[in-house]
């Protein structure tokens, strides 16, 4: 079995993903833009063996930020998915043999020790990843909840019977207030883009690491092969608006919101199932709209299963690769914010190191 990590300029990252059934996240222009917006370094995992191949894109980080005393020790790292849902990409030979996924998980947490990496945490594709838990050994993997999908390959009649009655009856109410749907060019809707999504997230009081820069967003406009922006305006003012991804027949519902001025009227409903339209009419197969936050059964995933009756599920891949790095970084935190290490342990939460306090 062949092993590389691959750096994200090498040929080999492309050739892989030309072998392999991949979605946007999986490119190496977003994840270099999301190594860079979160100060990791942006790599990739290739293992092979004949036909059999896995391939899992991450960010390596650094931990010493973690604490406010210097780490007399050799740097230690951990390893995350980027932003949205990337997991593993596992060839068709790879899927039918059970001895190539239990040997590459091996060689993927013993090359991860090598590098000086305690952990790694993978979120896994809920589209591309179905099947997987029947491969890997019992327990492999951690159930995190669910997303939402609309079938695009159903005719248009079948596609709008899926949306819930509720659902149906405001995108009917906003199209008689002459609510207009439109697909632009993120890359020329930057700043009306931004000013909408940040007035979003402060009025749910999101989490800071929800506040994307301006950079971000510019960045993600200079790809306009894979990525559009969904608007809905109302006599030519924008009411809310959406970032879709679109790659290998599956459109991806990023980042998005409504103007508070709107909120009553709904336009995101519109939106969402005109986006449908949208990526249906380009041949499509899903709109993968996603979860609650953080996996949860929400009301945002409430709002999410008004769509479709299409349900995925959606898990992670939690690795300890050095157990005694995990256990020291674990009880530096714990001692840092002052709370038994038991207690920190025993959190959900993982790594345990970086649970929030």
């Amino acid at each position: 079995m062949d092993v590389i990590h691959l750096e994200i300029d090498d040929p080999r990252w492309r050739e892989a993903l030309g072998r392999l059934r991949h979605d946007f996240y999986h490119l190496p222009e977003y994840v270099r833009l999301d190594g860079e917006w979160n100060h990791a370094r942006p790599m990739a995992f290739l293992a092979r063996s004949g036909g059999e191949e896995l391939f899992i894109p991450y960010l390596l980080r650094r931990c010493e930020n973690l604490f406010p005393e210097s780490m007399a020790s050799d740097p230690v790292y951990d390893v995350v998915s980027p932003y949205g849902y990337p997991g593993l990409l596992l060839s068709d030979a790879g899927r039918r043999s059970p001895r190539f996924a239990q040997q590459v998980m091996h060689r993927l947490s013993e090359s991860l020790r090598d590098m000086g990496a305690c952990s790694a945490f993978f979120r896994l594709h809920p589209l591309l990843s179905q099947g997987l838990s029947e491969i890997f050994p019992g327990g492999f993997f951690t159930p995190a909840g669910e997303t939402v999908a609309m079938d695009l390959t159903v005719d248009e009649a079948d596609l709008w019977k899926g949306v819930r009655e509720g659902h149906q009856g405001t995108i009917k109410k906003c199209r008689k207030l002459g609510f207009v749907f439109r697909m632009v060019s993120l890359r020329d809707h930057v700043d009306r883009f931004l000013e909408i999504y940040r007035e979003t997230m402060d009025r749910v009081q999101a989490k800071d690491s929800y506040y994307f820069g301006r950079e971000y967003f510019a960045r993600l406009g200079e790809m306009p092969g894979h990525v559009h922006c969904g608007v809905v305006e109302s006599e030519g003012r924008p009411a809310a608006a959406c970032i879709f991804f679109e790659c290998g027949g599956i459109v991806q519902a990023h980042l998005g919101g409504t103007r508070s001025e709107f909120l009553t009227r709904s336009p995101f409903h519109l939106l969402l199932y005109s986006a449908a339209q949208w990526a249906k009419s380009r041949g499509n197969r899903y709109l993968h709209i996603g979860g609650g936050v953080g996996g949860a059964r929400d009301r945002l995933l409430q709002f999410k299963r008004g769509f479709s009756r299409l349900r995925f599920s959606f898990s992670t891949l939690r690795l300890i690769t050095d157990d005694g790095k995990y256990r020291d970084l674990t009880t530096r935190r714990a001692r840092t914010a002052n709370v038994p290490v038991e207690e920190f342990s025993g959190r959900d939460f993982f790594p345990a190191y970086r649970a929030p306090v």
